[in-house]
């Protein structure tokens, strides 16, 4: 429900990378959801690791809006793979933000994009959007402890399974010797 909620927000935004990540994530647990219901460890096994790319992309983003290191969060390149201008859909809609248009707008703006200020925001949208990452990662680490049990639970399932005939309290028993006779049936009269 999380993702599916960064997801509507990241196409409000048009941020391409985000919303590829989550439509990738929502796959991959959909696919962790049926080997669980399956008892298929290596899908489980899958999700575990998918989980893991995850939290690493989930601290990239965190380390974006936080503008770690070489990041800016001003790079269009990054979360929208230069295919648009937009930022996050919180920048402008976060909560008690007003927007207000500046006129004339630069020169150097595009004009089918309009050219805003933001203020009075009582969250910044980075702090959101680090909030939604920082979700996302304490989800992730709390599924990826239940796929561990769970693949540990069905390998130890499996291992226990007594077949019909086979592995019993009497120990194994090689295979018989047949016989090459064939077997007839014998009538018998009165």
């Amino acid at each position: 429900v999380c993702v599916l909620e960064r997801q509507i927000f990241d196409f409000l935004g048009y941020q391409w990378a985000p919303i590829l990540a989550n439509f990738v994530h929502i796959i991959i647990v959909i696919l962790g959801l049926f080997g669980t219901i399956q008892y298929r460890p290596r899908y489980i096994t899958g999700y575990a690791v998918w989980l893991v790319l995850w939290v690493t992309w989930n601290v990239f983003v965190i380390c974006f809006y936080l503008e770690a290191g070489d990041l800016s969060k001003e790079s269009d390149l990054i979360l929208t793979f230069n295919i648009s201008m937009h930022r996050s859909w919180w920048m402008e809609n976060g909560p008690g933000c007003t927007v207000t248009s500046v006129t004339p707008a630069p020169d150097w703006a595009p004009e089918d994009h309009r050219y805003i200020t933001v203020s009075g925001c009582v969250l910044e949208y980075q702090y959101i959007e680090v909030a939604h990452s920082s979700l996302q990662i304490f989800l992730a680490l709390a599924g990826f402890i239940y796929a561990c049990y769970v693949v540990k639970c069905i390998t130890e399932e499996e291992d226990s399974f007594d077949f019909i005939g086979g592995f019993d309290s009497y120990g194994y028993q090689g295979p018989q010797k047949t016989s090459h006779l064939q077997l007839q049936p014998m009538y018998m009269s009165k």
